[in-house]
């Protein structure tokens, strides 16, 4: 164990190195040879934790390797190796490597029987793994030779392998950075998630818009992934829930279908560690095949549910406008909880041997829910340990608290996940009730919390902290509210009947004869009935995910200090409140592997040349050394011809991708993420007809709008209208371009942020939860302008208030000026009126913007009142920008001071602009 409790895997001395020489030999030099071996070698090995890293292969071994891989496990037909089959047969040579290190890192798992950590993510958004493989292995140099010497260059070999469709946003990158700093901080863990064929989808730039087309990331394999065919698992949906004549609940029936489980292995840096990324695919049983409907052409009907198994996994967030994209989206998450628990108490029960403690269970497990899509982790632990396990329901409830944890990742209401009742029962009917007695339970804590003395407290709390919304106490709690309401029912009815109307002697009200307009007579009590309110529609039951999550696990953390905050202050205070110690904060962070020393080889080796050690990447506290170098002038002409040099690769990406050529001697001022209103897109390019003066400038946006988001789509529409105005326009020539990137990806990413002079994070304050893409930035020696929101709060205090451009109103005053803006009270910029007016006058083409337009309109309404408070930071904003102009123009040969930030989280390396 190291010091903080991870796993260290050391080399063995135990054994003599000969053998382990010799293996390394015949897996380079003859690799089929070895694969006969194997099994008989890792007998003589299994206490060794060998590695790759303590016997580099050089480049002549690389390439018989390569070649045999070319000729004997290809995916392509041997009469050519052109670079989409040299990347191929280089992968798996990669994966041979660290097949031996993943292999022995989970020998020692399974020795020593470590607690072990299990992230389970609805997205892991990886990008290339190539390079990255490589660079964790320290075997660049060698790959590099080698595939000279078969012709290529690694760049370009390595620049075939798509992007892995498994995630959309920062939600799937940080998982991606948690494997690889697990992995590389030598701690035992395991991801978990879907498999997706065509993951969100692609993006495609044409005059209309965003267009979306299914991504073909799997079109030509895989190379990373093993398929596990022997380790699959049962999921259920529909059926029923019996009792047995043991008194056990029974779930029976309904649709089954099987999780096949796909491992994709994920290195550390110069470690001996490579744990494990589990990714399930879904089918259907053979013999679901109706080969009888078949044979008689009814081929549809055949195979309806082999289609139904396997589009569980086609589609990232299919769409849920229907109850058929509902359905789906609900089973996509059961589909991970189940076969990621399944899978998991496998582990613990082979690894327990004989005699299985499950008090011990939380003590070897750890399970992270990465936002609540993973929820149903909680019914469905509950589930196995009750029903198949035998525990009692005291017994399973104190294991899954212990064991399940939650991270919340935003404070938008409608991103807290609610699911319908009504298709929950119908999908999961044991799980519904599993879900109910959680509720009753959290109700019980709730009364002997508050007690029954303060009826509308109490209501409040049950209201507001409650897992199922709408639904009736239960039937223990039934009266619990009317009891306490009885005094002032009572006191309401007095005061009611003492203001009523005298009655006649026989009971009936006065008849008060009314003259309608055609003559006729109405009585009142004819034209009360009349004016009866409609019947009230019942509002839908609704299970509420997040309250779900707080309520099963041990431990809640937001992502960024700020957003930990208002998470304890706001979105979860009632629970906050009555269990303080659950609520953390853990700061998002991202590898500096990836994002510096990998991205931007150029600003790594100035890093490098003048720290005098490469350690940095590992220690990045190293990186405060450069502090003495600051003024340095050989370092700061280092430093302008690598971001240079950045800049012109960048340039060459636009003009392939887009069309457009740019000057790399403009700014390249950059917003890249999610396209959604509370990011603000909208305020940076109206900020750009805003502005009355220009530094040149080169407006870089990127990002994917979800396909049903439509007030998103037309932003997207809108920046390209804009970009296609401006650049043709050849008045202002280069001093503007503003550029949509198609198709925005962890590629994509990993060439515009090493380039990046000024990046835009301006999303509403309190909104976003943390940000990665703000301290990938930073840590490439980029300035940022922002709002006081997730983690730039944090990026801010470590760079010092006068290397952030800040601007905006803070995160406890955005509820006040809503309020504000709902009475009326609003008076917006005239720069903001007039970019709304030039906008409307059709000068970016024949595109209708009214409905865009109107969102930032209006003191209130659905899409209306500019809840996100654009034209209230517009003002704040154009001052900012020109204090960045003024920056640009009088730019100082030298470095502002660097500070660094813990490995655990991120490192932060700033650079005034040079």
């Amino acid at each position: 164990m190291n010091e903080n409790g991870g796993i260290m895997i050391h080399e063995c001395n135990s054994r003599p190195p000969a053998l382990y020489y010799l293996l390394l030999f015949l897996m380079f030099r003859f690799p089929l040879l070895l694969c006969s071996y194997i099994g008989a070698a890792w007998l003589v090995l299994d206490e060794a934790t060998t590695s790759l890293s303590s016997f580099a292969p050089d480049a002549s071994s690389i390439v018989s390797s390569i070649k045999y891989h070319a000729e004997f496990t290809p995916l392509f037909s041997p009469e050519k190796f052109e670079l989409p089959q040299a990347f191929i047969a280089t992968a798996q040579t990669v994966r041979d490597a660290l097949i031996i290190n993943w292999n022995a890192t989970y020998d020692y798992y399974e020795k020593l029987n470590v607690k072990q950590a299990y992230y389970l993510s609805m997205e892991f958004l990886q990008g290339r793994a190539l390079l990255n493989a490589i660079g964790n292995l320290e075997l660049t140099g060698p790959y590099a030779e080698a595939l000279s010497q078969l012709g290529y260059k690694l760049e370009n070999v390595a620049h075939q392998e798509p992007d892995a469709a498994l995630g959309n946003g920062g939600l799937g990158r940080l998982a991606s950075c948690f494997l690889d700093s697990m992995a590389t901080l030598n701690y035992p863990a395991w991801g978990y998630g879907l498999r997706y064929k065509y993951g969100l989808f692609k993006q495609q730039i044409t005059k209309d818009g965003q267009e979306e087309v299914a991504e073909d990331w799997l079109e030509m394999g895989n190379p990373w992934e093993i398929v596990r065919n022997d380790v699959t698992y049962p999921v259920r949906f529909y059926g029923k829930v019996i009792s047995g004549s043991d008194g056990k609940k029974h779930w029976v029936g309904g649709e089954d279908i099987k999780a096949v489980a796909h491992d994709v292995p994920i290195p550390g840096y110069k470690t001996k560690t490579t744990i494990n990324l589990r990714l399930w695919s879904t089918k259907a049983a053979s013999e679901e095949f109706d080969l009888n409907a078949f044979n008689s052409g009814r081929h549809t009907e055949a195979s309806e549910a082999l289609a139904n198994a396997e589009k569980i996994c086609y589609v990232l967030y299919p769409g849920d406008d229907s109850i058929e994209g509902k359905t789906l989206r609900l089973k996509q998450q059961y589909t991970l909880c189940s076969a990621s628990l399944q899978d998991i108490i496998a582990r613990f029960e082979r690894r327990s041997g004989a005699s299985v403690n499950w008090e011990e269970f939380p003590e070897k497990v750890a399970v992270q829910m990465n936002d609540t899509h993973p929820t149903l982790c909680i019914p469905e632990l509950m589930r196995i340990l009750i029903d198949i396990k035998g525990l009692s329901w005291k017994d399973a409830w104190n294991i899954t608290q212990r064991t399940v944890a939650y991270t919340n990742h935003t404070v938008l209401p409608e991103a807290l996940e609610k699911w319908s009742m009504d298709l929950m029962e119908k999908l999961l009917p044991r799980h519904v009730e599993i879900i109910e007695l959680i509720d009753e339970e959290l109700v019980r804590t709730i009364i002997a919390e508050y007690g029954t003395a303060d009826s509308d407290l109490l209501e409040k709390k049950l209201k507001e902290m409650r897992v199922l919304e709408n639904v009736e106490l239960p039937a223990e709690f039934a009266d619990v509210l009317v009891k306490s309401k009885e005094a002032d029912d009572i006191s309401s009815e007095e005061v009611k009947i003492s203001g009523e109307e005298e009655e006649d002697d026989d009971g009936n009200d006065d008849e008060v004869v009314i003259v309608e307009k055609d003559g006729t007579d109405k009585s009142s009590v004819e034209k009360k009935k009349e004016e009866l309110p409609k019947p009230v529609v019942e509002p839908p039951k609704l299970v509420r995910m997040a309250n779900l999550c707080v309520v099963g696990g041990h431990a809640v953390n937001g992502v960024a200090e700020i957003h930990s905050e208002i998470v304890k202050d706001d979105v979860f205070n009632a629970f906050y409140k009555l269990w303080p110690e659950k609520f953390q904060n853990k700061t998002n962070g991202v590898t500096p592997r990836r994002w510096i020393r990998f991205c931007n080889p150029d600003l790594s080796k100035i890093i490098t040349q003048w720290i005098g050690t490469e350690d940095w990447v590992l220690n990045t506290e190293k990186l405060a050394e450069l502090r003495k170098f600051a003024d340095n002038e050989d370092l700061q002409k280092q430093w302008r011809e690598a971001k240079l040099n950045n800049k012109v690769k960048v340039a060459a990406l636009i003009k392939e991708r887009t069309g457009y050529s740019v000057s790399p001697d403009a700014m390249f001022d950059i917003q890249v993420k999610r396209i959604h209103e509370y990011k603000r897109q909208l305020l940076n390019i109206f900020g750009i007809k805003g502005k009355k003066t220009f530094v040149p400038r080169v407006c870089i946006f990127g990002g994917k709008a979800f396909a049903t988001y439509v007030q998103a789509k037309r932003i997207v529409k809108f920046i390209t209208d804009v970009g296609a105005t401006v650049n043709h326009d050849p008045e202002i020539g280069d001093l503007l371009k503003v550029i949509f990137v198609p198709d925005y990806n962890v590629s994509v990413a990993e060439m515009l942020i090493p380039a990046s002079e000024l990046s835009q994070h301006i999303s509403t304050a309190g909104m976003e939860a943390s940000g990665t893409s703000n301290m990938k930035f930073a840590m490439n020696g980029c300035l940022q302008i922002g709002t006081l929101d997730g983690a730039n709060v944090e990026i801010r205090e470590e760079v010092g208030e006068d290397n952030f451009f800040l601007f905006g109103a803070k995160a406890h005053e955005i509820t006040g000026l809503r309020k504000e803006r709902a009475e009326g009270k609003f008076v917006p910029d005239p720069r903001f009126e007039e970019v709304k007016e030039y906008v409307r006058s059709g000068v970016f083409g024949s595109y209708n913007y009214d409905d865009l337009i109107g969102s930032l309109e209006g003191n209130e309404g659905f899409g209306r009142a500019d809840y996100f408070l654009v034209g209230k930071d517009f003002p704040s904003y154009l001052e900012c920008q020109e204090e960045v102009d003024e920056a640009y123009r009088n730019q100082k040969v030298r470095l502002r001071p660097i500070k660094a930030w813990s490995d655990l989280t991120y490192s932060q390396l700033y650079c005034y602009h040079l």
